[in-house]
């Protein structure tokens, strides 16, 4: 098997974990290239990946378009400003690379419907990082619910209570701003608004009310969010949504609650089982799926990757396809429009 050549564009915050994505999955792919418009971060991630990776000879490049013109490659890997994540898909795919793509996809949904048709267009394929997916308690919630464990399924919550302070805002400019990143419902707590649309009616959805506020921090969109989703299924989805926790981040939980089944998912960022009942029994009930992670980030990059190179190997969707990606940003749109600031 022939390895997938990979780029990174953007190398900021959240870059690194994507290159031990690719360091874990070595024997699949490799990283030709690295781009971003400051040159040192962009040589940071080449000097953690050539560390890793013995005879690695990893570009540089401040320029994307020069890269797809210079580099023959099979994936760019997108981290930048989530404004610009539609424009540099599109000119991906047609330059003839799949992508993969930081939450959210993008910022509109017109934007979203235009990389899908790209992608159809092209042959290239999507994935969006909700990595989340991935974490193996999620995934184990996610067999019960396949298997029919929960009987009709009521309700479910969201609860990310972290905190982000001035120093992270000012880091980075456009973080907060309603042209390239939107409020901590749309950075902070995209992933989780995913899993629970995953779980509860895959965004087939009847109705939203939501409220928002910026409590404390000097930024254009909100520090806190709060969502209730009618599913057309039925179910009842909430989410509370904070980045103005004192003093530290506190929790990410998902919580599931059916007729027949309770299951809270919880730790930092969804990695802990902390209740897990059933009305009937199965043998991998008593599986222990917790898992230890360093970051909010958690661990779930690298089988995101795997399931992504498998993908385009087997000529399959992958997990988090364009489809999949855009529900929960449509979600989040959708609560922007009902709660104006």
């Amino acid at each position: 098997m022939t390895k997938l050549r990979f780029a990174i564009l953007g190398c900021g915050r959240i870059s690194y974990k994507h290159i031990e994505a690719l360091i874990n999955n070595i024997e699949y792919a490799e990283l030709a290239a690295v781009c971003d418009i400051d040159e040192s971060k962009a040589v940071e991630r080449k000097e953690q990946y050539e560390a890793k990776v013995q005879g690695s000879d990893v570009k540089v490049y401040t320029d994307y378009i020069d890269m797809l013109e210079k580099e023959q490659l099979d994936v760019v890997t997108i981290a930048t400003e989530s404004g610009y994540h539609a424009k540099q898909a599109i000119e991906c795919m047609n330059s003839g690379a799949h992508v993969l793509i930081e939450k959210p996809m993008a910022l509109s949904v017109e934007d979203a419907d235009k990389m899908i048709a790209v992608s159809k267009e092209t042959g290239r394929k999507i994935c969006v990082s909700h990595q989340n997916r991935f974490n193996p308690p999620i995934q184990k919630l996610r067999r019960a619910i396949e298997e029919g464990r929960f009987g009709r399924i009521m309700s479910g919550t969201a609860r990310i209570l972290w905190t982000r302070d001035m120093n992270y805002y000012k880091q980075a400019p456009w973080r907060g701003t309603a042209a390239l990143d939107g409020g901590t419902l749309m950075n902070q707590c995209i992933h989780n608004i995913d899993l629970l649309q995953w779980m509860l009616g895959g965004a087939e959805i009847e109705r939203i009310h939501a409220e928002r506020e910026t409590f404390l921090r000097d930024i254009e969109m909100e520090d806190f969010g709060a969502i209730l989703i009618r599913f057309k299924n039925g179910s009842i989805g909430i989410v509370e949504g904070s980045a103005v926790v004192y003093p530290k981040n506190l929790e990410e939980t998902l919580s599931i609650f059916g007729e027949k089944g309770t299951v809270v998912i919880g730790g930092l960022a969804v990695n802990e089982i902390k209740t897990w009942q059933f009305a009937d029994e199965r043998d991998y009930d008593k599986d222990d799926t917790s898992t230890d992670i360093d970051s909010v980030y958690g661990e779930g990059h690298t089988p995101l990757y795997k399931d992504f190179i498998d993908a385009i190997n087997d000529n399959r969707e992958p997990l988090v396809n364009g489809e999949e990606g855009k529900k929960a940003m449509e979600i989040i749109l959708r609560a922007y429009e009902v709660s104006p600031k």
